[in-house]
């Protein structure tokens, strides 16, 4: 049986070669020769750039970009200045671009000049996401035609986590374990949903976190689907924006948060009652949520489907689906949040019976489970896919629910 072995610390310089041969890898597989790039994630994977951010969301018309060509095993940059950003490995200088403006039709025939040079006549070119200035100029920009699709280049790129990019979660889990070990030790009847959060991120970055991907939530849960907001599917809302709400004994949190480290995310979530102890009921309900968790870990190593998963875990809850409409019983994660593989999406059974999932690929495990008058279960697990089981980066408690 083989282990993946997941060094304590991560070689940045040689993962960032590895996912630059995996992502070319992934463009010559499908006919892709180059690739333009203006997603945060998606050019940090590209380049190995990462940068000090509050929020990830808020890039906008200062954001970086990418191109990375099949034929170059040096990726180019087009950065504008930001204190502290760091690539490993470094990039060649000429690699090293002015920053260009997308948002603006000036910007567009900027990069249109400089893309030409740099991108042969005819090559198949795919983009992740164009701007309204990219689209109006796209016969300029794109002369042998509308670019391709680069979100299924590098999905294909991203699936499988070499042992570096696992270290760089399993840190960045071990940071949000430790800010959120802080917030469960204060929590208390009076404190504001908004206290939550600013403790957290505090913590957060005192440890070592470079962003903070979400919100924080810390969601009250109703004591019942009918006295909770309504949704078009008519099953609970989650999330939901963080207040200035105060909590009060006996409120139910649903908690979800997210910072990355070296550009990669981590994902935390558990239950908390404010307060007090959970009540019989309630304890109950945590142990029918373990039942579900560990019959699907039980089914969980490499040649599985993610239809295996699902069954197993609806055979666990008596028949129906312990997890949202709206969401999944399990996701992928890395330099985003939430990728692939998803498990028991709204794509239906075909496609999880499609999926098969292999050594090396991360999942971050969420089952829910709902009684009315007890506020619910939740929290997630963060697997790695082992070719006989799998190995576990979460390391919390599940308190106050037991161990």
């Amino acid at each position: 049986m083989t282990v993946i072995d997941i060094p304590a610390e991560p070689d940045l310089a040689r993962m960032g070669r590895e996912r630059g041969a995996r992502l070319r890898t992934a463009m010559t597989d499908q006919g892709v020769d180059a690739l333009i790039l203006l997603g945060n994630t998606a050019v940090g994977y590209a380049t190995g750039v990462s940068w000090p951010l509050g929020d990830s969301g808020l890039a906008h018309v200062d954001r970086p970009v990418a191109v990375v060509l099949a034929e170059d095993p040096w990726p180019h940059l087009f950065m504008p200045f930001r204190e502290g950003a760091t690539a490993d490995p470094p990039l060649p200088h000429d690699h090293l671009h002015p920053p260009v403006y997308l948002e603006y039709d000036e910007g567009v025939r900027t990069f249109s000049a400089v893309l030409a040079d740099l991108v042969p006549a005819g090559a198949r070119v795919a983009a992740d996401e164009l701007t309204g200035a990219m689209r109006r100029a796209h016969k300029e920009l794109f002369p042998g035609g509308p670019p391709g699709d680069a979100a299924m280049v590098l999905a294909v790129a991203k699936l499988i986590k070499t042992p570096d990019e696992l270290a760089c979660v399993r840190t960045a889990l071990r940071i949000t374990e430790r800010a959120m070990a802080d917030v469960e030790r204060s929590l208390a009847p009076g404190m504001r949903q908004i206290d939550l959060s600013a403790g957290f991120v505090r913590q957060a970055f005192e440890h070592g976190a470079q962003a903070n991907v979400l919100d924080p939530i810390w969601q009250v849960m109703p004591a019942s689907r009918a006295a909770g907001v309504w949704t078009i599917h008519g099953d609970l809302a989650l999330p939901l924006l963080t207040t200035e709400r105060e909590l009060v004994k006996g409120d139910v949190l649903w908690t979800d948060v997210s910072i990355t480290y070296a550009g990669y995310c981590s994902d935390f979530g558990r239950t908390w009652v404010v307060g007090q102890d959970p009540d019989p009921r309630q304890r109950a309900q945590f142990g029918r949520w373990w039942e579900i968790h560990s019959a699907v870990k039980d089914v969980l190593r490499a040649g599985v489907t993610a239809a295996d998963l699902t069954r197993a875990a609806i055979r666990a809850n008596g028949g129906s689906k312990p997890w949202l409409p709206h969401f999944y019983l399990a996701h992928g994660m890395g330099v985003d949040p939430a990728e692939m593989p998803f498990v028991g999406t709204d794509l239906g059974e075909e496609f999880d019976e499609q999926l098969v999932l292999e050594t090396g690929m991360v999942l971050v495990l969420e089952p829910v489970v709902w009684e009315d008058g007890t506020g619910g279960y939740r929290s997630e697990e963060v697997l790695v896919i082992e070719e006989e089981g799998f190995t576990a980066l979460t390391d919390y408690p599940y308190t106050p629910y037991g161990d």
